[in-house]
Order: C-alpha cells, then sequence, then structure tokens
C-alpha cells in the first residue's frame, strides 16, 4: 500500500506487476478494491496501478475538490509523479473521469476504456433520478445506498458481493455527493470529437443504469471509437464477471 500527496489530498494507491501500465478508476463511492478480482490476471504481463481517488475508500475525503475538474487534475498529477503514460479504465463515473483527462491532458493517457460509463444519461435520461437520490442521500443515506446498489448488478449477483459493495458506499465521504449536482448539468458528446486518445466503451449488456444507446450514442460523436458488449452483465461487469472483462480489457490494452 502506497499514498501520493497530490493538490493538497493524500491519496491511496496500489501499484503491481510490469509491463504497459494500466489505471484503474473505480465508481463512485467505492474503492480500488473493486478491482481485485481481476487483479491476479492483469499482473501477469501488465503494470497495474488502482487509486482510490479523492473522497473515497482509503484516500481523503476532503471537503473542496470533489468535482469533475478536481477528480481529473488529481489524475495528472498522479501519472506524472509515478512516470507511466497509461490506459486509464474508468468505470461508470470513473469513464468520466478518465474521457475528462483525455480531452485536457492526452499526452499523458496511451487509451480510454470507459466501463458503463454514465456520459450524458445523468443530464438527460435519468435527471430527477440523479436529483432525488442527491436529496434522498442527505435524508438517509443507508437506506438509499442499501436500496440503490443491488440495481447495478445483474440478476443472479452475489448478495455477499451487493453488501460488501454498499459498505465501501458508507465508507467513503459524504462530500462526493457533489458530482451528482454536477453531472445534471454534464454532456460531453459536443467535444467528443477532439479527443485524440483512442477509446473504447466497455458495457455491460443488462446495465439497468445505464442503457447501451448511451455509449453508442458516445462513440458515434468520437473519431474511431468502439463499443465493445459484455453478455450478461450489468453496472460492474468487472465484479460480476472478472474473466470476462479481464479477457475484454486485454483485447483492448
Amino acid at each position: 500500500m502506497a499514498h501520493l500527496e497530490v493538490n493538497g489530498t493524500r491519496l491511496h494507491y496500489e501499484d503491481a506487476g510490469t509491463g504497459p501500465a494500466l489505471l484503474l478508476l473505480h465508481g463512485w463511492g467505492t474503492s480500488g478494491r473493486v478491482w481485485y478480482s481481476c487483479l491476479p490476471d492483469l499482473v501477469r504481463d501488465h503494470r497495474v496501478i488502482t487509486l482510490d481517488w479523492r473522497g473515497c475508500g482509503r484516500s481523503d475525503h476532503p471537503v473542496e475538490g470533489n468535482t469533475i475538474g478536481g477528480v481529473t487534475a488529481d489524475l495528472a498529477a498522479v501519472i506524472e509523479e509515478l512516470g507511466v503514460k497509461p490506459t486509464v479504465v474508468g468505470s461508470s463515473i470513473g469513464g468520466i473521469f478518465a474521457t475528462e483527462l483525455a480531452l485536457a491532458r492526452p499526452e499523458l493517457v496511451e487509451r480510454v476504456v470507459a466501463v458503463d460509463s454514465p456520459g450524458y444519461w445523468p443530464s438527460t435520461g435519468m435527471l430527477e433520478q440523479v436529483r432525488d437520490l442527491r436529496r434522498q442521500l442527505v435524508d438517509d443515506r443507508a437506506g438509499t445506498v442499501a436500496g440503490w446498489v443491488p440495481g447495478w448488478f445483474a440478476a443472479g449477483a452475489a448478495r455477499e458481493l451487493v453488501d460488501w459493495t454498499i459498505r465501501q458506499l458508507l465508507d467513503s465521504g459524504v462530500y462526493i455527493d457533489e458530482l451528482f449536482t454536477e453531472c445534471t448539468a454534464y454532456d460531453p458528446r459536443p467535444r467528443l470529437k477532439e479527443l485524440a486518445v483512442p477509446i473504447t466503451y466497455l458495457h455491460g449488456e443488462l446495465d439497468a443504469q445505464i442503457p447501451l444507446e448511451v455509449p453508442r450514442a458516445c462513440a458515434a460523436e468520437t473519431p474511431g471509437a468502439r463499443v465493445h458488449v459484455l453478455a450478461g452483465c450489468g453496472h460492474v461487469p468487472h465484479q460480476e464477471n472478472p474473466r470476462a472483462f479481464t479477457a475484454a480489457l486485454r483485447e483492448i490494452a
């Protein structure tokens, strides 16, 4: 285990393996632990860096900087400090961070893999749901998280996996909720034509949070983009079917 101090915030990361670098970014409120089932395969021939971004997991939970721009700036600083040019793999909102990093600092990124990334959906297809979620987290954080997280997974996911994910969210800081407010006005599509880094949209076939139309619409705006659908998976395919996920990622990176 190791930590880096960037932008006044202490970030936890793990770094293992040798070969082409992967930087794995978790989704809202979880931590780098969500990648654990994938690591034994990936570290065989990749350098794999998992990061708890600010406000989450074992990193600091600061009041300030919990924005897309703030997290993106942290990622740039981490990459520069570690001296790598990774493929950045971002789950859910982590896919937004990866995309924004590639738009802002393409020289730091080999390629992007956006895993079930919400893209423009929080500001369009689920706008009222996101606003309600933001309010409910204030009124009953534990109950809201417990009711929401099971829908991340396709039918048949182990209850233990769902419960473990809930615990990670409840262990993270409350200030990251500001990201929901920001996402209600977020739409990357007008800028995706400027993306100079290769991107693949890796998406669970059965994602009940973000429909397949979202990665397909984003890919249509992005030169050279690919969409890869993982059969039988929901919103977190790297946790639901790590073997299928790592096989797909290996094709890309």
